[in-house]
């Protein structure tokens, strides 16, 4: 039994449903693991996601912008910090 099996089930016997946390995949990952992420997230198909974020690629050329930015901002599975606050934080720990 792992940490996330015992969470399920404490939620489950306490009656109260477990929130939703956004994370980057790591095993099911193709580039970041972003769309993996927003499908488990929003409960959707993967590939309904790529397909989406291909359209966005495509069409409107905000795609590759938009991706960059979750791949910053949202933490990986196992980890507290995105890669962005983790550089905040290494550079705030330098200026002092």
């Amino acid at each position: 039994m792992n940490a996330t099996t015992t969470d399920a089930q404490s939620a489950t016997v306490t009656g109260q449903s477990q929130a939703r946390q956004l994370r980057r995949s790591a095993d099911e990952a193709m580039l970041a693991g972003v769309a993996v992420g927003l499908a488990r997230y929003l409960d959707a198909d993967v590939t309904l996601v790529r397909l989406m974020i291909a359209a966005l690629c495509l069409l409107t050329g905000a795609g590759p912008a938009l991706y960059l930015a979750a791949w910053l901002l949202i933490p990986r599975d196992g980890q507290d910090q995105s890669i962005a606050a983790a550089w905040i934080a290494g550079r705030r720990g330098q200026s002092r």
